[in-house]
């Protein structure tokens, strides 16, 4: 699960910058390539709306904010639907050597856009109870995430700083081992890598690019690089399904922005 936090969507990094206006939204995907989508809006925006007290670190009470909707199955009680600011906080704290401390528009935008794509395919896996994660697989989504942050107390402080709980946190970490699965589920086991396509990534990218990196090397038989050839490909594969995925899914979805970041 090292990958998961911000596979997804981290989700690998090609993110706009572009800012994002209340009403409408443009989204990119973060995975293999730059793709936009025209949205649906269906509710009427609300402007200058609040909820869900929070408590930070400086131990003063503020009033969190409502950012946006995504629906996709056209339910309007979805628990899933409602993105606030603490939840893009939550997202950038939760991404190491990123600034906590008065986050750009930009930073606020991509995480958005990132916790976007996250609620889309969340509300497709829910559907699948078969692939709820185990206490077990919490535990250690929530060690392979704390390994990250160096020293070790980061994480701690960092958690605190943005007013996320351990109970929270554990809630956000069942998300995304659940996406992580879903994928899994959707994609990665229809995978199918052939000869040809081994032999291609070998011949073009794979022997170029180590003698490249490392003149005089002795380069890797086919056979011995296939391993991780196979890992590349299989890799590349599911994240170019999930981002086709997450284009018709923003189609189908109702997302508005309700106020902007």
């Amino acid at each position: 699960m090292e990958d998961m936090t911000n596979n997804l969507m981290a989700m690998r990094h090609r993110q706009s910058s572009t800012a994002v206006a209340p009403g409408s939204l443009r989204i990119q995907h973060p995975r293999l390539r730059i793709s936009h989508s025209a949205f649906r809006s269906v509710f009427t925006l609300l402007l200058s709306v609040y909820c869900l007290s929070a408590t930070v670190a400086s131990a003063q009470e503020v009033v969190d904010k409502m950012v946006a909707t995504v629906n996709v199955s056209g339910q309007t009680d979805c628990n899933r639907c409602l993105i606030t600011y603490s939840d893009l906080l939550w997202q950038l704290a939760l991404q190491p050597d990123t600034p906590l401390e008065n986050p750009s528009s930009d930073q606020l935008n991509r995480a958005l856009r990132l916790v976007i794509d996250q609620r889309l395919i969340l509300q497709e896996a829910e559907k699948l109870p078969t692939i709820a994660p185990t206490g077990d697989e919490i535990a250690a989504a929530r060690n392979e995430l704390a390994k990250a942050f160096s020293p070790p107390a980061a994480f701690q402080e960092r958690m605190f700083r943005v007013g996320l709980t351990s109970g929270k946190l554990d809630e956000i970490l069942d998300q995304r081992v659940r996406i992580e699965k879903y994928l899994d589920f959707r994609f990665r086991n229809f995978v199918v890598i052939t000869q040809k396509e081994m032999t291609e990534y070998y011949e073009t990218v794979f022997v170029p690019r180590l003698r490249s990196r490392s003149p005089g090397q002795i380069v890797p038989t086919l056979e011995e690089a296939r391993p991780e050839i196979e890992r590349t490909l299989t890799e590349a594969k599911i994240e170019s399904d999930t981002d086709a995925f997450l284009d018709s899914a923003r189609d189908r979805a109702e997302i508005v922005i309700l106020n902007s970041v």
